[in-house]
């Protein structure tokens, strides 16, 4: 019996669906493990069909797709090479398992299937799998691992069914999302399951995009003394190969790389980067149209999306109107230069003409209010979808979570694209993305060095130039004290009398708890955007349109 497991985690970026290409993936990272010497490779939670897939496992031919898959990669392990632990869909008397399966020498070895199926925030698996059972641990070559999935890690019941069971050593495949503070949560957790266990513990998970959610790798190996001996890149993909030697009863894990993940406002712009790239490519789009006002909000969104897609794949539109200041031109203009992207500029004007001629039979002896300055940017919204119509590329959306939390945008005006990089970012955050950007250039990103976001963007008050002399304030509390409101609000889920015990003014939380409430009709109908927060729009925070509770509290 040999007394060392060479095991290659293999984080890897696939992609819903393409059940042909993540097999070809797999094969791929499955060669590179090969020429490093690895006995078992290991794959992310569902990493043949991708995560998370919602209901398209409840098509018949996808799953079926799913185990032609799994029985060609399963016939590839004939060769000597590696085995392999993937995730997959599979179908057992009538019921749906997400499951591990361990492929070697040929065959399907042993299935494993997930017991704790998660049902809360952006997880509905209870939806479309059915539970599985604990059960003990697989053998690879001699050695007798535990898997889990995901998160059957999050609570200590399966682990310990493993450990009771006779497994050496833990693998835990995920499909595990990022948000702000997870890293810590995850590591901590598998310090437990180390704990309770005595056991080594193996942690993959899948990096990618995939619609609003967002996947950073950040993979780890734990010793059984709960030393850190291993460690993969936060939103890259990555192989790690990691020695496993028998030492009595279990498994001792030799020191391997432990490289550096993202952290702070860093992780938060890869994020948005890794969530924009594999959005726009894997739905096919030859690149992005942007409105850039001269703006904080529009200067950033250009910026991540130049970083994620390069130059060459990012077109910019100033949509000037009688309102806009000549600082706002020159502003724009010097973020495009910063960038090295196309900018042309197309006046609003004559749309603005053209509607008041429309309407002056209709609106007749009203004076001019929120209608001509909506009006406005719709025809911004028009001219863009009008470029992405005729060329092709995808409207990007430049709105913030601040803005969208309290209805401070316009339905089928800014709110026009269809994706929204900077939906789950609180304007706070935006200026310090900025700053940020303006000091580091992320890993992979294909934007310039240096300074890209003029100071002047970043310091001058927020305005959508509708009407004259207007800034965000005259409508808004300062951004500060509002995020400091919605956070309270969204994330943490409190009350009025909770919120100004918080330290703010009763009045601006009651006036921005109306605003949140009555903006829900907006945000059902906005772009899908990258999750960072805990309480993301959409996904995580979803309450009805028609709501009556706050009439009730008055």
């Amino acid at each position: 019996m040999a007394d060392t497991l060479s095991i290659a985690l293999a984080q890897i970026n696939t992609t819903l669906g393409d059940i042909t290409g993540n097999e070809a993936r797999i094969l791929d990272w499955r060669a590179r493990a090969a020429l490093a010497g690895a006995d078992l490779v290991v794959f992310p939670e569902l990493a043949i069909c991708g995560y998370p897939p919602e209901d398209l496992v409840m098509k018949p031919a996808v799953v079926e797709a799913c185990e032609s898959a799994l029985e060609r990669l399963a016939t590839i392990t004939a060769d000597g090479g590696p085995a392999l632990l993937v995730g997959t869909p599979r179908r057992v008397d009538g019921k749906l398992y997400n499951c591990a399966v361990l492929l070697d020498e040929g065959r399907i070895v042993a299935t494993r299937r997930k017991v704790d199926l998660p049902n809360y925030g952006v997880f509905d698996e209870k939806r479309v799998f059915a539970a599985g059972d604990p059960a003990g641990p697989v053998v690879v070559r001699g050695f007798r691992l535990g898997v889990i999935i995901c998160e059957d890690m999050w609570t200590p019941d399966v682990a310990e069914t493993l450990v009771e069971s006779g497994a050496e050593g833990l693998v835990v495949i995920n499909g595990s999302p990022f948000e702000t503070g997870k890293t810590d949560t995850r590591l901590s957790l598998a310090v437990a399951r180390v704990v309770e266990t005595g056991l080594p513990l193996a942690y993959l998970n899948q990096v990618c995009g995939q619609d609003e959610l967002v996947f950073d790798g950040g993979s780890f190996v734990l010793n059984r003394d709960r030393k850190l001996v291993a460690r993969l890149p936060t939103f890259q993909e990555h192989l790690s190969l990691t020695r496993w030697q028998r030492d009595g009863d279990s498994l001792m894990v030799s020191a391997g790389e432990v490289l550096d993940h993202d952290q702070g406002l860093g992780a938060i712009y890869a994020a948005l980067t890794l969530g924009l790239k594999d959005y726009v490519t894997k739905n096919g789009f030859p690149g992005v149209v942007l409105g850039l006002s001269g703006g904080i909000d529009s200067a950033l969104a250009a910026a991540l999306a130049v970083d994620a897609l390069g130059a060459d794949k990012v077109w910019a539109v100033m949509m000037p109107s009688p309102y806009t200041s000549s600082e706002s031109l020159e502003d724009a203009a010097a973020v495009a230069t910063a960038l090295g992207i196309r900018l042309d500029t197309i006046s609003i004007g004559p749309a603005m003409a053209a509607f008041d001629q429309m309407l002056a039979p209709v609106l007749a002896g009203r004076a001019p209010d929120i209608t001509e300055e909506n009006l406005q940017s719709r025809a911004r919204g028009v001219t863009l979808m009008a470029l992405s119509n005729k060329f092709g590329p995808m409207v990007l959306s430049t709105g913030n979570k601040s803005e969208l939390s309290v209805g401070y945008a316009t339905l089928y005006g800014d709110m026009c694209g269809g994706y929204s990089v900077l939906k789950d970012v609180y304007k706070t955050t935006v200026f310090a993305l900025c700053e940020w950007r303006n000091v580091d250039r992320p890993i992979g990103a294909l934007g310039p060095v240096g300074p890209v976001i003029p100071q002047r963007v970043i310091d001058k008050p927020p305005t959508a130039e509708l009407k004259p002399n207007q800034t965000d304030q005259d409508t808004l509390p300062p951004y500060d004290v509002l995020d400091g409101i919605l956070s309270c609000l969204v994330e943490g889920e409190h009350s009025i009398a909770q919120t100004v015990a918080c330290g703010y003014d009763p009045a601006t939380v009651t006036a921005v708890w109306r605003m949140l409430d009555r903006a829900e009709y907006k945000r059902r109908q906005a772009a899908p955007g990258v999750k960072i927060t805990p309480r993301a729009f959409g996904r995580d925070r979803r309450y009805p349109i028609t709501n009556r509770f706050f009439d009730a509290l008055r």
